[in-house]
């Protein structure tokens, strides 16, 4: 899956495949996972939020099943 890098001290990449709705996530550290069920207006918001560390964490991380893809 392709990701564009974002501005963030935690996550350095994002990807988002509309078809199957899966969000993407590298984080600065290396660790790929990915969440499923992500709706669009989400990912809007993810990538428009002040702070997409702090957007990830309150709304993304707990609230949406993942599978972790790279360590």
């Amino acid at each position: 899956m392709k990701r564009i890098k974002v501005e963030s001290s935690s996550i350095a990449s994002i990807g988002y495949d509309r078809a199957e709705l899966i969000l993407e996530v590298e984080f600065t550290r290396g660790a790929i996972y990915q969440y499923s069920e992500v709706m669009p207006d989400e990912i809007i918001s993810l990538l428009f939020a002040d702070s997409i560390g702090s957007y990830f964490m309150r709304n993304i991380k707990s609230n949406y099943e993942y599978e972790k893809v790279r360590d």
